[in-house]
């Protein structure tokens, strides 16, 4: 059986991986089709690839595959086609940085629905951070300030853009019950319930030129395969501190191809939510105190 790559520099791996995972957002913008067409090829071709690169591995193996185990892949899988409908859709109705700032509350409604299901412990401090952290959504978004862009849609793309993270979480604490499964094949079963359940919903009379079926085919092989095996590698290899820090490359970099590429430039109040997003994630990640004789834990 052939092993898998090794990584001799797990945040050098990471850093690269989430800087070309931010691109997801300009190739859904190229690709010009519909966001549930989209997230369907991006499945489909996402699937195919970790097919695949899991039987080039020797990773689908019958006496792995358990069904509880597949039942939640396949629960998270379709809570993961939502966050991605729902995420492609903002980011026509609004600017893909400004979708993908508000994108990152995701982490504090983590915690939130950890405490909900799980009655995991939140410290005060933990309490003000993730204040701080949707006031910083509020910011980023433009609902405290003017908006760059006036209208409904842009409300509806907010709107949108919360259900995707509250979907992402729903998909994360899904695959967090999954034992014993390697990654890839947890993420290409999730990748093929998603072209399943869109199958439906999938506009197949439209016409695709060949520009579009390669920004398609780099969703599915590079943001649904090759990025997701590169930053799976890597996570047990790094401390959880090293890992919040890095995430901050992922928004850096969409924030820097939507100006670069689109025009589209964060105004003040929304880089001030950005600050606030990011001086959260980092408090309570890293543990800092904001309360005086009170130790976070």
């Amino acid at each position: 059986m052939p092993q898998s790559p090794s990584v001799r520099y797990p945040a050098v791996q990471l850093a690269i991986a989430l800087a070309v995972s931010a691109s997801v957002g300009a190739f859904a913008h190229e690709a010009g089709i519909d966001p549930m067409s989209t997230v369907f090829w991006r499945c489909l071709f996402g699937a195919a690839f970790l097919g695949v690169w899991s039987l080039a591995f020797g990773y689908l193996r019958r006496s792995t595959m358990e069904r509880h185990n597949v039942l939640r892949a396949m629960l998270a899988g379709a809570f993961l086609a939502l966050c991605w409908v729902c995420l492609f859709s903002a980011f026509r109705m609004t600017s893909i940085a400004t979708a993908t700032l508000v994108f990152q509350s995701y982490p504090f409604l983590l915690v939130l629905g950890g405490v909900i299901v799980w009655r995991d412990a939140v410290t005060p401090d933990e309490i003000i951070w993730m204040v701080i952290a949707f006031l910083g959504v509020g910011f980023a978004s433009g609902a405290f300030g003017a908006s760059p862009v006036a209208g409904g849609n842009w409300a509806l793309g907010i709107a949108l853009t919360i259900v995707s993270a509250a979907a992402y979480v729903v998909t994360t604490m899904v695959t967090r019950a999954i034992r014993n499964q390697r990654p890839e094949v947890t993420m290409m079963m999730q990748a093929l319930t998603g072209a399943i359940l869109l199958a439906a919903f999938a506009d197949f009379d439209q016409t695709i030129s060949p520009r579009s079926w390669g920004w398609l085919l780099g969703m599915g092989i590079i943001h649904s395969g090759l990025v997701m095996v590169a930053m799976y590698a890597t996570f047990p290899l790094l401390p959880t501190r090293v890992i919040a820090i890095m995430n901050f490359v992922y928004p850096a970099v969409v924030i820097l191809i939507d100006w670069l590429v689109y025009d589209h430039l964060l105004t003040p109040v929304q880089f001030l939510g950005l600050f606030l997003i990011s001086a959260a994630t980092l408090g309570m990640n890293l543990k800092w105190r904001l309360l005086p004789g009170r130790a976070s834990t």
